[in-house]
């Protein structure tokens, strides 16, 4: 991580390095993947700035309850999705999340993420990164698909992975749904103030600019 300035350099290098070792195949069905993802009006379907952010009650990764409105009374939350800890593109993301957690919190902020993995899975992947933060398991997308960040794999994207690491397996369904890498900032109205929407997996919030909008709260 300390070679690069940011996370958007980070992600950069991982995209060039897959681009390098990929075959054709491969990224030809990940090309036809985000262009149907885009189709699919997720984007659309998205909160947005200005609306009231869905409540929801989630277990942690000690198996805990953990609500919204219990965060929202100590102040504004971040609130970023992530797909799975087999994501190396996630994994980036948490990592500098944890990095600028320490300003968040200096604005009275909080951050949660949120994984459509198992509990078992996302406890594994929270210890492994020695995560700071609160990571929900989002079993099934319930809380996603009332935000509208849910879309479908493409039969092809979803053959690779569960060819390569058993997405069904992670999620406990075969559904082969994901949430958008989603980031919104909620006020402790429960109003949504700011939201990072994506149809590209490859690109992420960058977590200064996070802290900088958290400033101007």
């Amino acid at each position: 991580m300390s070679n690069y300035k940011n996370q958007t350099e980070a992600l950069n290098a991982h995209k060039d390095s897959f681009s390098k070792k990929a075959d054709k195949t491969t990224k030809k069905v990940y090309s036809e993947g985000l262009n149907a993802v885009t189709k699919s009006g997720v984007l659309q379907a998205a909160k947005k700035i200005g609306d009231i952010a869905p409540e929801f009650s989630l277990k942690n990764a000690v198996g805990e309850i953990v609500t919204l409105k219990q965060f929202l009374e100590k102040g504004p939350v971040v609130l970023v999705w992530y797909r799975g800890g087999w994501c190396p593109y996630c994994n980036i993301n948490l990592q500098y999340l944890q990095q600028e957690l320490p300003n968040f919190k200096a604005e009275g902020a909080n951050l949660l993420a949120l994984t459509p993995e198992l509990p078992d899975a996302s406890i594994s992947a929270s210890e492994k990164h020695s995560l700071k933060f609160e990571v929900l398991s989002d079993v099934g997308n319930k809380v996603a698909k009332n935000y509208g960040v849910v879309f479908k794999l493409t039969n092809d994207v979803a053959n690779i992975y569960n060819t390569k690491f058993d997405l069904t397996a992670y999620n406990g369904d075969s559904s082969n749904e994901l949430p958008l890498a989603a980031t919104y900032i909620i006020n402790k109205k429960g109003v949504i103030e700011h939201a990072f929407l994506s149809a590209d997996y490859r690109e992420r919030a960058e977590p200064s600019d996070i802290t900088t909008f958290l400033k101007k709260m």
